[in-house]
């Protein structure tokens, strides 16, 4: 479904290479320690950066060269950026036209994503009136409804309380399952990871330096950067 092949980005004097193949329907996680280069390769995925070299194939498409409104690909960031201004359905209806013209079939496609994410009764209210978790569930409806094969997860939940949080995991693995989303999940925690990726990529110093099932890498004692990783989460657990 993804194939990232030897895709070449440079930030200030670190030069990152990634090759990388994710699964259709699949959840992969991305950890590893903050600059490691988790966030750059979903902004190179989704097309905010734009690599120096490689390739980026989704579908069988080479879209390297596509803006980000191009790809099949929807991102889902920890700042939910809704609309202060707009209700909870004319933001999910953002997804389908900037212009929120939207015919029935359009709101009845807002109404089914807010089903989903069982925010029924809250289509009226603004963003002000509801929960932190409420209004990352908007956002996450929102991406739904443009009907991306592709869903990138940069970390979207860590803001919230550890209960949430776990509640939107399942939330998007649920959602993963019954449209065959194919999910890559960027995140600091291995127990995000363990929740909901059947594979998990570890990154550090802008390459993956080792990947494979979620439970038997994070047991594993190789790489060196990766028990340090794991050592410092484990220690530090408590600090957020």
């Amino acid at each position: 479904m993804l194939e990232v092949s030897d895709l070449t980005f440079r930030y200030e004097d670190l030069t990152m290479v990634f090759d990388l193949s994710v699964v259709r329907g699949e959840c992969l996680a991305l950890l590893g320690p903050s600059g490691g280069g988790k966030s750059t390769l979903l902004n190179l995925i989704a097309g905010f950066e734009k690599p120096l070299s490689g390739r980026i194939m989704i579908d069988g498409r080479d879209v390297t060269a596509l803006s980000p409104a191009e790809r099949p690909v929807t991102s889902l960031f920890q700042e939910h950026n809704l609309f202060a201004h707009l209700s909870v359905a004319q933001n999910v209806g953002l997804g389908l036209d900037p212009g929120l013209r939207l015919g029935p079939a359009e709101r009845e496609t807002v109404r089914q994503a807010l089903v989903r994410v069982e925010l029924t009764d809250l289509e009226h209210r603004l963003p002000a009136q509801l929960s932190g978790g409420q209004r990352q569930r908007v956002a996450l409806a929102r991406s739904l409804v443009r009907r991306r094969p592709l869903l990138l997860l940069d970390e979207p939940f860590s803001a919230l309380d550890p209960g949430l949080r776990l509640g939107m995991l399942d939330l998007v693995d649920r959602l993963r399952r019954e449209q065959g989303l194919t999910v890559v999940l960027v995140s600091h925690n291995p127990q995000d990871a363990l929740r909901i990726a059947a594979r998990t990529a570890f990154l550090s110093e802008g390459r993956i330096l080792a990947q494979g099932p979620t439970e038997n890498l994070l047991s594993g004692t190789e790489p060196a950067a990766l028990r340090m990783f794991l050592g410092t989460s484990q220690s530090g657990s408590g600090d957020g």
